[in-house]
């Protein structure tokens, strides 16, 4: 102990890398993409994944999207058990459909079903981009029609919550032709003239901005979406422009008529709750 007491201190002191400054420990801590400040990620989920200080919308899985939206309890899933084949057999494209099937706990990009939203009924579609990049492939399109049919037929409105890539490439001409049949699935609510509301959140890009989420009776978006079909560096190289900063932005899209309103996160379920209690024909009772 003597020994221990007298021994010589160091003269030097362990300095962290620059990379260690940076790294964040998984799980504990998030960092804003946007505005760089540093928080505990149970806080931001308290905000509903809002940065407080910039308020940039972070991304929401589907089971933490139905949580917010839906009436606590009063949701039930459709088609879970569809599954994705391999139909060009793509190269690793079975192993990492696994992959994110393990990952995210889900069987596809997308989950639909049927719940209450402040007591009113409605069939709810939510896409997941942690599944291959919210990807449309057959079985996301055939979810989405077979939500919509149900919509028609109950008569209840729909809400989907669009957050995609676009097309899955490893499906080929599949992956393309859901673009026409969820669009033909929505024409038929249109006839039936049943509600469908698209909530278009970061990002929503390819054939899906192409088709059914630019498709809906309301369309909305959360503040600063990436909402497009093609990327900036094509278009600019397409048409030899400069394109605005703000350019395919939900700001910007609601000022050239595409979309209806800009609705932070914060203000989301009671928006739809108005718009359902709107279109319902009777007397909202209160559940919220």
């Amino acid at each position: 102990m003597l020994k221990d007491l007298f021994r010589k201190q160091k003269k030097y002191a362990t300095i962290p890398s620059e990379q260690a400054k940076k790294d964040i420990p998984e799980g504990i801590m998030q960092k804003c993409p946007q505005c760089g400040d540093i928080g505990f990620v149970k806080e931001l989920e308290k905000n509903l994944k809002v940065c407080k200080k910039c308020g940039y919308h972070f991304s929401m899985s589907a089971p933490e999207r139905i949580r917010m939206i839906v009436d606590e309890g009063r949701f039930f899933e459709f088609d879970s058990g569809l599954t994705s084949g391999d139909p060009l057999s793509f190269p690793n494209y079975a192993k990492k459909l696994e992959a994110d099937r393990e990952k995210t706990k889900l069987n596809e990009a997308v989950v639909t079903g049927e719940g209450t939203v402040g007591g009113f009924p409605a069939v709810i579609g939510v896409m997941d981009s942690r599944f291959r990049m919210g990807s449309m492939g057959s079985v996301v399109g055939e979810k989405i029609a077979r939500a919509a049919h149900r919509a028609a037929t109950k008569k209840y409105p729909f809400i989907l919550f669009s957050a995609s890539g676009g097309a899955r490439m490893q499906e080929g001409v599949l992956s393309l032709m859901q673009m026409a049949k969820t669009s033909a699935a929505l024409e038929k609510m249109h006839r039936e003239r049943v509600l469908f509301v698209s909530v278009l959140t970061n990002p929503t890009t390819g054939g899906v901005s192409a088709s059914f989420s630019s498709l809906g009776d309301i369309n909305i978006a959360e503040p600063q979406a990436l909402i497009g079909f093609a990327g900036r560096r094509v278009i600019e190289q397409t048409v030899r422009q400069k394109l605005p900063e703000d350019f395919q932005t939900a700001e910007f899209l609601l000022k050239h008529g595409q979309l209806d309103q800009v609705v932070h996160r914060s203000e989301l379920r009671e928006t739809l709750i108005k718009i359902l209690d709107l279109h319902s024909g009777r007397v909202n009772d209160g559940n919220r």
